[in-house]
């Protein structure tokens, strides 16, 4: 298993459980894969930078999992459809981290 990053913005406009059981969500695509969230970070409410889906501004959210690539690939396909999440990014860390 490879470690990843994962960052997701959720957005802001929604009920605060819906906001909490999309990051749940997110992570349990992770574990439902045979993989492990080692970190997960709620970094709160920030303005963006620009209007994302009419969105002004938006949750965010960083975890560290341990994954394979089919979960990645499961993780990211989740996050495209998921109409509650504003932006993902996926970033593979380095091995000697």
């Amino acid at each position: 298993m490879k470690n990843y990053e994962v960052m997701f913005i959720v957005k802001s406009t929604n009920e605060s459980n819906t906001i909490k059981k999309t990051a749940e969500a997110m992570q349990k695509v992770v574990t439902d894969n045979k993989g492990k969230v080692v970190e997960f970070n709620e970094l709160g409410e920030k303005k963006l930078a620009y209007s994302i889906k009419k969105e002004i501004s938006g949750y965010y959210y960083v975890m560290k999992i341990e994954a394979t690539k089919e979960a990645v690939k499961e993780l990211d396909r989740k996050a495209s459809i998921n109409e509650n999440i504003l932006r993902h990014l996926i970033i593979k860390l380095d091995e000697e981290q």
